[in-house]
């Protein structure tokens, strides 16, 4: 039989040296993270299985139905339970590793099947005090350690000490999640390159007259065969006014001649995802409208970027994005008044309703604080974000001129915070307006 191998991702040197981090942060506590099961697509079929974020950040172990135990001091301060190898399982749905798997390949100090956890958790678990774990995520588990709790305590008398402060295991692996390690970098960077490669691949697919499946399709497929485990998140290919929809996701609608094409869409690779928003022109080149929009947005964009820099915050990018916006949408006649009436009354809201940044990593919309003893924290070296400002002109808002009516522009980036500045991870897609059309379509570049 083939042996199954390890996943691509950051290499077990890095898994080990969070897992240290991570115990000692807990100190005389214990965590207990679990990677979940695939949920259920239609009757008896799933999805594609993705461990829950947190237990892949420590263990790396790609496989359902696994728990992590992490107990400082104790023999076995790492202890993996999994799924058995099984002849008959593995020939339906593929190979396993198993428990002499999750020990050579991942690192566990100890690893034993999933059915002996009941079993076992008890010796884990006792003389701990405060214990790392995430209860209504997974019920099953829930039942274990609520159990093996409450057996500890009916005996106490006995010498057993069972924990009495329960938290939650990000409070401890946000902040490790946030500061992206080196190892971590090289990572992220490769999905985001690969994101690239794949918007670059939609260009060269969108023409009047393709589905927005079809360009959907070549970015995914681009990412694939990049060597991603697939899209980071459902890609968003919004043809015309779909891309006024700021999760759509459908991706059935023909591109019509003079369409934007708003393409949100991100690869994943070893557990960190990319993240970009181009907009394109389907004919090949912005109508003035669309460009005045699009000029717009991009200075939005571009100013965002030149702010990111240690001690800088998200709250400040996100403010004079605002401004900027505000400014563009009362020059186009979107707006009425003066730019402190608009930024008071915040009747910018009705073009730009979102944040223009979030963090990014492991997940698209990533873990961490955005704000700190009651104010919006420093950025600092190691963090990454998007900066992503847009305008979006709904169809049937009669008061904004007829030709901005279904207008929608989007555009972002995702950047690292460096000593002294940032790096633009995913500017290998252009965002200058005649850049951009010129890819459009073009299948040669």
């Amino acid at each position: 039989m083939a042996q199954k191998v390890p996943p691509p991702g950051v290499g077990a040197e890095e898994y080990a040296r969070r897992r240290r981090r991570a115990m000692e942060a807990i100190g005389d506590g214990v965590m207990i993270l679990a990677a979940g099961t695939a949920p259920t697509y239609s009757n008896d079929t799933h999805y594609r299985f993705r461990p829950e974020s947190n237990f892949f950040f420590l263990t790396g172990y790609p496989e359902e139905q696994a728990v992590a135990v992490l107990r400082p001091g104790a023999d076995a301060p790492y202890t993996l339970f999994v799924r058995p190898r099984n002849e008959e399982a593995e020939i339906w749905t593929g190979r396993r590793f198993g428990p002499e798997g999750a020990r050579r390949e991942f690192g566990a100090d100890a690893a034993f099947e999933i059915g002996e956890l009941a079993d076992k958790l008890p010796d884990l678990l006792d003389g701990a005090t405060t214990l790392y774990y995430q209860p209504w995520a997974q019920r099953s588990l829930d039942r274990i350690v609520r159990g093996t709790l409450e057996a500890l305590r009916g005996k106490e008398r006995f010498g057993k000490i069972a924990a009495d402060t329960l938290v939650r295991p990000g409070a401890l692996l946000d902040e490790m999640r946030l500061i992206k390690s080196a190892a971590d970098m090289e990572v992220l960077a490769r999905a985001c390159e690969i994101s690239a490669t794949g918007h670059l691949a939609g260009l060269a697919a969108c023409r009047p007259g393709c589905m927005e499946f079809e360009i959907q399709a070549a970015i995914e497929h681009a990412f694939v065969r990049a060597g991603a485990s697939g899209a980071g998140y459902p890609s968003i290919v919004g043809a015309g006014d779909s891309g006024c929809i700021l999760h759509y996701i459908e991706n059935n609608r023909q591109v019509a001649e003079g369409d934007l094409v708003l393409v949100d869409a991100g690869a994943e690779i070893g557990g960190f995802t990319g993240d970009i928003t181009r907009t394109y022109p389907a004919s090949g080149s912005f109508t003035a409208p669309q460009r005045r929009l699009y000029e717009i947005v991009l200075e939005t964009l571009e100013q965002g970027i030149a702010m990111a820099r240690p001690g800088q915050t998200i709250d400040g990018i996100h403010e004079a994005s605002l401004k900027r916006l505000s400014e563009g949408l009362l020059e186009l006649g979107l707006l009425d008044g003066s730019l402190d009436e608009v930024m008071e009354k915040e009747s910018y809201k009705r073009y730009y309703m979102h944040r223009t940044s979030h963090w990014l990593g492991m997940d698209v919309h990533d873990v961490g604080r955005y704000r700190k003893d009651g104010a919006c924290r420093p950025l600092r070296e190691g963090m990454v974000f998007t900066i992503e400002p847009g305008l979006y002109v709904q169809p049937g808002d009669e008061r904004a001129p007829e030709e901005f009516r279904g207008l929608a522009v989007r555009l972002e980036d995702d950047v690292l915070i460096t000593a002294d500045g940032c790096r633009n991870l995913t500017r290998r897609v252009p965002v200058e307006p005649d850049a951009v059309a010129a890819l459009v379509g073009r299948t040669d570049s």
